[in-house]
């Protein structure tokens, strides 16, 4: 089983690596780009079939390690 965890700032706070490609993409010709918000994405290769116990698992990895739930939201995808 794998797991999917997307990782973002949560909304209103800055984030400067996003303005920083949102810019260079428009410096780079791509006028359509207002705006970027850049995040992470960790995949996770999981042991057993139960996929909601895997859920409450890998919640409790992001909660403790993998997100910084003050000023990043998350969200996981599981998968057989």
């Amino acid at each position: 089983m794998k797991a999917i965890v997307h990782v973002g700032l949560k909304p209103g706070v800055l984030d400067p690596q996003g303005r920083t490609i949102a810019t260079s993409l428009v410096d780079l010709g791509f006028d359509e780009v207002t705006a970027a918000r850049q995040g992470k994405v960790i995949e996770l290769d999981l042991t057993g079939d139960d996929k909601a116990a895997a859920q409450e698992r890998v919640t409790a990895m992001c909660e403790k390690l993998l997100a910084n739930t003050v000023i990043e939201s998350y969200r996981i995808d599981i998968e057989d």
